[in-house]
């Protein structure tokens, strides 16, 4: 157990150590300084730009910004619809998979655009080679798209007073260029060398060890997996996803598949620093959240390590920790971790089902979507934690008698209301949804296979996950229906879009005007007492929007079996 908990600790320390120096990379190539791929992958953007007839220099407001990102991704949505409904008889299927229903491919179509994967299909079953490849380019794209609305808010925040703020299709293909695709690289191949499928080969025949022959569903894995993690996806090529030992063959792997998750949030942090060259306000925001982080993650670790005790209760021994729903090569620890990691960063891959944590593991994951500021996703993460911030500076200006002000910009009526809708627009969706849910057990209830607690649980994680783009699952949860396929398709759609177009907009209200220079009265917003500001405004609003709904959900369900 020692040498598992040595491990967990190895993978988030290294992880970030490799973010600072990928921070800095990140800032140089939005900054339009010279990188080392500069020579390769200029004229590749060139070509791709000539094509398209899109000039890349450009510039647009943030409004312009808002109605490309719209537009595009409302194309690659249809796109996606025409792929899934048709697959059954389109190429690159050669396991025969029927084509999807309306629902499942509205559900997983918009899905796969909002950077969400929630996935209410086995992925041997329920898609072809063809649909895997542009799902695959859809985790591409959609998480461009948040670096590039992150990198818009970057732009605004260095400008004293500006109107443009880069070009959008500019910033979201150097995203994917320069970032996500040698990274994907690099990735998959480790992949591909530990034994990951990379084929376009239907099944393979084996042999189980009690002389069956069964077929393996192949396929190429490893370069959708490389870019579900890099990206903050999380759709699992495989049902099981990240479980799967052609998904995650090794320790190595899931070492690998851990750093993927974790890196791009982490460094888009420090980016953030490097770019606007204030390193402080970067180390701030860090440290705020890794302080959610480890809150979250420490006490997971712990609990799955000691085990269940109902089970302990059997006289069942509980040395190797909460085991159910697990992989042995992987241990508890490790899962513990993985499951926060996944539902703090957003990405939503599983090593472990989280329908079998411990009640209030449950809960912490559930916690960690709920308050959806800690890392979080491919530049999305950064938006998110701006609108504490705004409402922090706000509240801050008030408690000292001062117009709230923000790099030199104040912060007033407009922005405020702009950053309350996006603030409140989550917990809305997610109770909303749950306790419609709820109020309808004729159309729910049969879709649960665990009742009382648990099964309250695994609604208002499903609601939980769609709000958040995260996509992991409580999977005792039959989701494939009408039902959850539209429900959580509109809280997909509305979590994605208002939490992307509020900071872009509050971003460009701010560039736009007078810049104030600092002075011995400016509040400090790079400080730690500000970042504890920020922390302290974080907890109150989760904790008053979700309290109640956990203690009818994951806390009950801990008392109950102590």
């Amino acid at each position: 157990m020692n040498t598992e908990i040595l491990g967990v600790i190895a993978m988030y320390t290294i992880t970030i150590l490799m973010a600072i120096p990928f921070g800095k990379y990140i800032a140089k190539v939005y900054a339009g300084e010279k990188t080392l791929l500069d020579t390769l992958l200029t004229p590749l953007e060139n070509l791709f730009f000539r094509i398209s007839g899109i000039d890349r220099k450009a510039e647009m407001n943030w409004k312009q910004h808002l109605v490309a990102m719209l537009i595009i991704n409302l194309v690659w949505f249809l796109l996606g619809m025409l792929v899934l409904m048709n697959q059954g008889w389109l190429p690159l299927n050669p396991d025969g998979n029927p084509g999807q229903t309306a629902d499942l491919a509205f559900n997983t179509s918009i899905s796969f655009v909002v950077n969400c994967n929630l996935q209410h299909y086995s992925g041997e079953t329920g898609v072809s080679y063809l649909s895997q490849l542009f799902l695959m380019f859809l985790q591409f794209v959609s998480a461009a798209t948040g670096m590039a609305a992150a990198v818009i808010l970057f732009i605004a925040l260095k400008q004293k007073a500006a109107d443009k703020l880069g070009n959008f299709y500019n910033l979201m293909l150097i995203s994917c260029t320069r970032i996500l695709l040698p990274a994907s690289v690099v990735v998959a191949s480790i992949l591909a060398f530990n034994g990951t499928p990379m084929t376009f080969e239907g099944k393979d025949s084996m042999v189980t060890m009690q002389g069956d022959t069964v077929g393996v569903s192949t396929g190429p894995a490893a370069a959708f997996i490389a870019i579900k993690h890099l990206g903050t996806n999380g759709g699992g090529f495989y049902g099981t996803n990240s479980a799967h030992p052609l998904e995650n063959p090794n320790y190595l792997t899931n070492m690998v598949e851990m750093f993927s998750q974790m890196i791009i949030p982490l460094a888009m942090i420090f980016a953030l620093g490097f770019f606007l060259k204030r390193k402080k306000m970067a180390r701030m925001i860090f440290g705020v959240m890794t302080l959610g982080f480890l809150l979250l993650c420490v006490p997971v670790v712990i609990w799955e390590v000691q085990g269940n005790p109902a089970i302990a209760q059997m006289g069942i021994d509980m040395g190797s920790g909460a085991m159910e729903g697990k992989e042995t090569r992987l241990g508890s620890a490790a899962s513990g971790f993985w499951s926060i990691a996944t539902t703090v960063i957003s990405t939503g891959s599983v090593n472990s089902m989280h329908d079998s944590s411990m009640p209030l593991s449950g809960m912490m994951q559930l916690l960690a979507m709920m308050t959806n500021a800690f890392y979080g996703g491919c530049g999305v993460g950064i938006l998110n934690f701006f609108i504490f911030i705004i409402l922090a500076v706000f509240i801050s200006g008030l408690m000292v008698g001062r117009t709230p002000e923000f790099l030199g910009k104040k912060i007033e009526g407009r922005e405020m209301k702009i950053a309350m809708i996006v603030a409140l627009l989550h917990p809305l969706l997610i109770l909303a949804g749950t306790a419609l849910a709820a109020a309808f057990p004729v159309i729910t209830s049969a879709n649960l296979n665990n009742p009382g607690f648990h099964g309250f649980s695994e609604m208002l994680y499903e609601y939980t996950s769609s709000a958040a783009n995260n996509g992991s699952g409580f999977e005792g949860l039959g989701d494939n229906n009408p039902w959850w396929n539209m429900t959580t398709g509109f809280v997909l759609i509305l979590s994605r879009f208002i939490p992307i177009i509020g900071p872009v907009a509050i971003a460009g209200i701010l560039a736009n005007k007078k810049y104030i220079p600092e002075s011995a009265g400016t509040l400090r917003t790079d400080s730690a007492t500000f970042g504890m500001m920020v922390m302290a405004v974080i907890v109150i609003i989760t904790a008053l929007s979700f309290f109640p709904a956990l203690t009818l959900g994951p806390i009950a369900e801990f008392f109950s079996i102590h």
